[in-house]
Parts: structure tokens; sequence; C-alpha cells
């Protein structure tokens, strides 16, 4: 019998053993109507299940009617009765909207009444149940007077603890203990429930020794509402609020102390402390900073230090958004955590967090987190009255380096010295009281300065991440059309010991009085006194210039950070013209496609992952141009649909289209309305993604026989130049006439001949593949894996222009050449 069941199941040997019995007693038709229902309902489940069907629609039907004319002191007990009949077994019975209806409707709860629903809500072990449950209750519990709140308050506490513990989806559990909070807070104002500041977490130990010596209503008011914060950004009330009670409670130097221990204490380990959160296993061991269900006080500290703590807070929460966000910190992620400590930077209004922000975004890869440092970095910018932009380049960390982009420090008669050598290249190096240099430490400083060592590796290493990403930052410039005052250019460009060793190795306009730009050689001054800066593009210049710029390059060494004089050209054609809102000019190319996504990952470009997946059958890649107000499309899809892995090894290539922002969205817009600039920059990419990633650039593609792509390759290995590869071209115009070998080379079409003593041989200048004639046989010459031994000057950084005059230079003298694969094919084409 149920009844029996739950009489029994009804002794608790509490004081509310009474309540509950009486509850039972008092609806005992309702408990015999939940035995007829759950007995028509396993009947209904078994074979006849159409003949009792119609019985159970009856009995609920009769139990809604019922219950719907309960008078107050009979839906109470009828509510505790449901609720100590609950099943969550086999069968499943909960009656949530039945308890809800009830507590919505009826009046008169007791303090027992209310304690007995409690204790039972926190007894259900699913966390949903237990959630949507509690949220009911208090409902109840609302209902009640000071004196009764303050009698159950026991169980509001236990509650509290259980809601802390139990795994429950974080907006439900924030919402819940706001609420539980608040019925303890308006018995007694000092009072902190347990499971508020968690327990065991070093970072939350100056919380708990504060609570403990000093408990005050002001406190714990303050440490309530740090946990009120549930978002990633505090509305401006709560900020106020948080203020206000930050000095009531004399706090402002405890959530300083709480912020460093997030940053810098000792983490939680899974096999000591549980999981963080309730969908990672248990046989999984890891270290995490904060448990999930301290989140919302842990970012509720955070908010709090950056409004209080001012310029001291900001090296602590560039801290903690590196590791908490970072790759290889040793604690797993916490996207929520470090997103509030991005935020909360861009809030200090203090300068430094500017260079923090920069920082992090050099280091930090994850795309949510990135796109909040974009955010973030907007935000700081208007605190400060500057645009984005300008933000960005006052950014820019110079890591106390001098103007020459150096820094020596002495170590025992040692001195060690951190510079930046070009712009890929951060060195260094230490000189011995002798004068004798090298590039590894000295044992002296090895075993006496072991900490300032690590810390100007560390140093070096960080210039080289602000290099390499101001590189990439400065190249995206080419695309902008941006102009600066002469004075800001040269305090955050020219001087800047980082950015302006790049700045330094390219051609810059600059404009006069009279209104005319002039173009000024890397390294030289600017004639006069200019009023206004940009770069130069050879978009902007005549055939004249661009050549004139690529003689001197080459003929007094000067080696650009990346292609300027250089740079290819993409003009709008008459078929891209015809066919008005795409280009098929890199189109139906066969490439291998993990190589051209890990290239859009390098490149900047974000793209859909291709698989058999949802929306895995059609890529688009996309990419920002012109500061961020155009936006290039390169679309793609599998070249095959009988791939087994769970990735295409090969894409096909498609349209190139074009946005352009408006507002928040993106607006397509015909080839016509986009700037050349924009368009060449673009257009740019695409050729690299195709010519670097293609079937046609890989040397042993003819070793496959008779593939189902080898009539592309044929066709595409040896066929006309690309822009790239034109200006490659002229490149080994300029470079050629200086080599040992210049008397051996010529240049023919799109390929470079090199006479040997065995041969002769044509490189192409786009795949850099190699035909022998007379009978133009194949050569397969597959490239090492190292760079080149840089002993040909190159005025800018290719790849593929190395590996041609490597290759050239193998073949003029192919009477010295020992590997036998190549001999065999060089006499075999013979």
């Amino acid at each position: 019998m149920l009844y029996d069941a739950l009489v029994a199941e009804s002794r608790r040997n509490d004081s509310l053993d009474d309540v509950r019995s009486a509850a039972l007693d008092r609806v005992r038709w309702l408990v015999d109507l939940l035995e007829r229902q759950r007995t028509e309902f396993r009947r209904a489940m078994g074979p006849e299940y159409r003949r009792f069907e119609a019985e159970v629609q009856a009995t609920r039907a009769e139990i809604d009617q019922r219950l719907a004319a309960c008078a107050d002191e009979d839906g109470r007990a009828a509510v505790l009765c449901l609720m100590l009949a609950a099943d969550f077994g086999d069968t499943l019975w909960h009656y949530d909207a039945e308890i809800g209806r009830l507590i919505a409707r009826v009046r008169g709860w007791t303090p027992d009444e209310v304690a007995v629903m409690l204790l039972r809500a926190t007894e259900y072990d699913m966390g949903f149940w237990f959630a949507d449950s509690l949220a009911l209750v208090l409902n109840a519990a609302d209902q009640l007077d000071a004196d009764g709140r303050r009698a159950v308050m026991p169980w509001l506490r236990h509650a509290h603890t259980e809601l802390m513990a139990t795994p429950v989806e974080a907006r439900l559990r924030a919402s819940l203990a706001q609420r539980l909070r608040g019925l303890l807070a308006s018995v007694d104002e000092a009072h902190l429930p347990e499971g508020l500041i968690p327990a065991d977490a070093p970072w939350a130990t100056p919380l708990r020794d504060r609570a403990k010596t000093s408990p005050t209503p002001q406190l714990a008011g303050f440490v309530r509402h740090l946990a009120s914060l549930s978002g990633p950004r505090p509305a401006l009330r709560w900020r106020r609020t948080c203020l206000e009670l930050a000095d009531a409670a004399s706090a402002r130097d405890l959530v300083a102390d709480v912020l460093r221990a997030l940053a810098e204490d000792d983490p939680l380990c899974s096999r000591g402390s549980g999981a963080h959160t309730g969908w990672i296993g248990g046989g999984y061991h890891y270290h995490y900073v904060v448990h999930q269900n301290d989140g919302d006080l842990a970012r509720g500290v955070v908010w709090a230090a950056a409004l209080t703590g001012g310029p001291a807070a900001v090296r602590h929460l560039g801290a903690l958004a590196l590791r908490t966000g970072g790759a290889g910190t040793g604690v797993i992620e916490d996207l929520k955590l470090a997103g509030a400590a991005i935020n909360a930077l861009a809030e200090t209004g203090d300068p430094a967090s500017l260079e923090a922000l920069w920082r992090l975004r050099s280091r930090i890869k994850h795309r949510a987190l990135r796109k909040q440092l974009d955010t973030a970095l907007v935000t700081a910018a208007g605190k400060q009255g500057i645009t984005a932009e300008q933000l960005v380049e006052r950014s820019v960390p110079d890591h106390g380096l001098a103007p020459d982009g150096s820094l020596e420090r002495d170590l025992g008669g040692h001195r060690v010295r951190v510079a930046i050598e070009d712009a890929a290249t951060v060195r260094l190096t230490f000189t011995r009281p002798d004068g004798g240099t090298s590039r590894t430490a000295p044992a002296a400083v090895k075993d006496g300065f072991p900490d300032e060592l690590q810390e100007l590796k560390t140093l070096a290493k960080e210039v080289r991440g602000t290099l390499s990403g101001e590189r990439a930052r400065v190249e995206a410039l080419m695309s902008a059309g941006r102009e600066w005052p002469y004075d800001e250019w040269c305090r955050h460009y020219r001087d800047h010991p980082v950015t302006g060793t790049l700045v330094r190795g390219l051609i810059w306009e600059f404009q006069g009085a009279d209104g005319d730009w002039r173009a000024v050689a890397p390294m030289a001054e600017p004639p006069g006194e200019p009023e206004r800066v940009r770069l130069w593009h050879p978009i902007r210049a005549s055939t004249d210039d661009i050549r004139a710029w690529r003689e001197r390059l080459v003929a007094e060494r000067l080696r650009q950070p990346f292609k300027q004089a250089f740079r290819e050209i993409y003009l709008l054609t008459p078929a891209e013209e015809e066919t008005g809102v795409y280009s098929n000019r890199f189109a139906a190319h066969i490439v291998h496609y993990r190589q051209l996504y890990a290239l859009f990952k390098e490149r900047g470009w974000q793209a859909n992952f291709l698989g058999r997946h949802d929306g895995g059958y059609e890529g688009r890649a996309r990419a920002e141009f012109g500061d961020g107000e155009w936006r290039a499309c390169f679309y793609h899809e599998p070249a095959e649909d009988d791939y087994r892995d769970y990735a295409p090894q090969y894409a096909a290539t498609d349209q190139v289209r074009f946005e352009r922002r408006d507002g928040r969205r993106w607006r397509e817009v015909p080839l016509a309305d986009v700037p050349q600039v924009v368009f060449s920059e673009a257009m740019r990419d695409v050729d690299l993604f195709v010519g670097v990633t293609s079937i046609a650039a890989d040397p042993d593609w003819t070793d496959r026989g008779d593939d189902r792509y080898a009539a592309y390759w044929r066709t595409a290995t040896f066929g006309a130049l690309t822009a790239s590869a034109q200006v490659r071209r002229e490149a080994l115009e300029r470079i050629l006439p200086r080599l040992k070998i210049a008397d051996r080379c010529s240049l023919d079409g799109r390929f470079l001949v090199v006479r040997g003593d065995l041969g002769r041989y044509k490189i192409h200048l786009g795949s850099t593949n190699i035909l022998m004639e007379p009978h133009d046989a194949y050569l397969c010459i597959v490239p090492s894996r190292g760079k080149g031994d840089g002993k040909v000057f190159l005025p800018f950084e290719d790849e593929r222009l190395s590996l041609i005059l490597s290759k050239a230079l193998l073949l003029a003298a192919d009477s010295k050449i020992t590997d036998e694969s190549i001999l065999i094919q060089i006499k075999r084409g013979a």
C-alpha cells in the first residue's frame, strides 16, 4: 500500500514527523488516487495498453479536479503529500505542475510545512528536479513573516549548502542562491550561509579569514553582492552598489588580496577537490582555479577589484586572464573567469591596461576570448577618448627596451643583451669579461644567476611574440589606407623600440605643406617638415616608380620585413567585371585541405572545418580588410564525396566575394565597389592559399600514376604565372646577374632555364617544379625541410623564391650531385 510506505518513510525521528503524518492523513484520498494512477500506468505499459490508457487519463483528470477544489489547508497538505510521494525511479513520478499551481493559489503556510518541503526538495537526487522543486518551495517561503522565516532558518541554510554542492545549471543556481540568501539576510544581515565562500579554495582564504575574525552585516552584504554577478559585465547599478558596499565594509584591500590569490596562488586538484564541473568524469586528473559553483563569487571579486583597485589591479587582472584563458598554463580553461578579467581590464581606465590587453591579444588564441579582447580594446579606447586604431597603436608594449630595440644587464661581470636583430629575430647574447661573445649562457651565469637568466629568456620570448604580432598588424595596414600626423607616427611607429624595427625597413610617403606626397626609402629621413604620413603601396605608384624601388632595394641589399616594393598587385579583370559580385580567378583548384585550413588560421582568416558533420560540406573562409570595413569570403568544398576520414584530404576552390560592414551586419557588394587596395590585398591572400596548398606544388604527385587529379596537376603545375609568380620573376631579373651562376641562367617566359654540365633544366616560377630539355621530362627534387643557408640576398621573405634559387644552384653544378635518385632521373631524361 502506498499510504503505508509513505507513512513509514515520513518517520525521520525529527521535529517534523507529526507534520508529515498529519498531511498524509488529511489527504488520504489523494494517496489512494496516486496509488490507483500508478497501478493503471504500469498496466498501460504492458501488451494491453490501449485498454488501460483511458483509465489513466480519467484518474489524472480526477486528481486535477479534486486538487483544484482544495481549500487552503487541504491544498497545503496536498503539496506535502505530492512532494513526499515523488518517486524518481523507472516511472519518474514527479508533480511539479500540480505543486506549482497549488503553491501559487493557497495561503497560510506554516514554518513547519515550509521546513518539510525544503528538506524534501534537497533529497531529490537529480540536480534539475532539486532546483525546480526548490524554486517552488521558495515561493511558499516568501509568504512567511519575519518570525516564520526565523523558524525555518536551519532548513534554508541546509538548502543553500545543498544547492552550492549540487550540479545545477549555472543561471538557475544563481537565481535560487540569490533568493535563499535574501531570505536568510532578512532574518540575520550578518549571516553568510555555508557554501557561499568555498571552504577549501586557496583563492578564497582572505575572504574566509575576514568572515571568521570580523563578521559584520556590512561584510556579509558585500560578499552577497559579489556573488550576485552572474554575467561577464555588471550593470551600472551593480557597480555603484559594489563601490558603496566595499567602502561600507572597508573591503578594498580584501578584494585586492583575493584577486592576487586568484592570479597567483596554488590551483585546486581534481583528485583532492573533485571535478570543477559536473560534466567531467572523476577519472580525469587536472588542476583548476575556481569550481563552477563558485564562479559568480570569483567574477564578482574580479570586478570589485577592478572598480576599487585602479592601477594596482591591472597586473593581477592580466595574469588571471592569461592563467585561465591561455594555453599551457597548468590549469584548465575557465572562459567565464578569463572573460571577466579581460572586460574588467578595459574598465580600469589606467593606461597600463592597454599594454596588458595587447599582451593578452598576442598570447590568447581562443576565438571567443579574442572577440572579448577586441571589445575590451574598443571599450578602453572610448574611456581614454581615442579611436580603436589609436588604442592598438598605443597599446604595443615596449618591454623596457631602448630605442634601438635592445636591453642589457650585467650579471657577475657578464653582459647579457636581449636585442631585436631584424623583423623576425630576437637574440639573447652573452659577452664574457674578456670580450668574447656566445649565444649560450656561460656556466657562471647559469649557476650564479638562474632567476635573472630565466627572466631575460622570458623577456626575449615576449618580445618575439610582440614583434610577430606587430609584423602582422603593420602589414594589415597595407589595405587600410590610413594616414597619421607626423609627430604621432614618430611617437608610436618610428621611435617605438619594437614597431620601429619594422617601420624603418619600409617605404613611407610624407605629405608636406604643399599637399604633395613624397615616398622615402627605408632608413631615410623625410625632406622638409612633413605634416602627415601614410604607408606606401605599389597600387598607387606608377610602373616606373615601382621598378625604381625594386632596383634600389636589391642594389642596396635592403631586406623588407614583408613584401612591399615587390608586392603583388591584383586589379579587376574583364571577366570579374562581367560576373559582377564574385570572382572565379582562383576557382577550380585542387588543394590539400588540412594544409589550407592551417594556412587560413596562420593568416588570420576564420573558416568552418569541412567534414562529415552538419555544415561541413560547404566551406567559407572570411577575413577583414580596410580597418575592418570590408570582408572577403573565399568559398571551397570537399573535392571528393567518398573520403573515409573525418575530414576530406582534398578540397576544391570556388568563388571569392566581398562584403561591406553595415552596422553590425555585412552586406554583399559588387566587386567594382570594392576599393582597389582592399581587393588587391584580399586576392593576394587567396593567391597564397591556392599557390601553397595546390597539389600542383607537390613534387611527388607524378608518382601516383593514373590519379583522378592527374590532368589538373599537369595543367596547373606548369601553367600561366599568377601575380605572385610574376613578382618572383621580376625579383629574379635583378638577383640573377649578381649570382656566380649568372652565365648559366636565363629567364624564358614562365621558367628559369638553368644550364648544367649534364643537361638543361626549366624551373617553373609558380610551382617550382622542373622539366628537363629537350623532351620536357619531369625531374622530381623534393626540398629539404630546413631553411636555406641564406647566402643569396633576397629583398623579401619568399619560400618559393628561395626554393627556386636553391634548385638553380644545385642544377647548375649537376655534375657534383651525389643523390642517386636525382642522377637516375637526369640520365633517363637526357
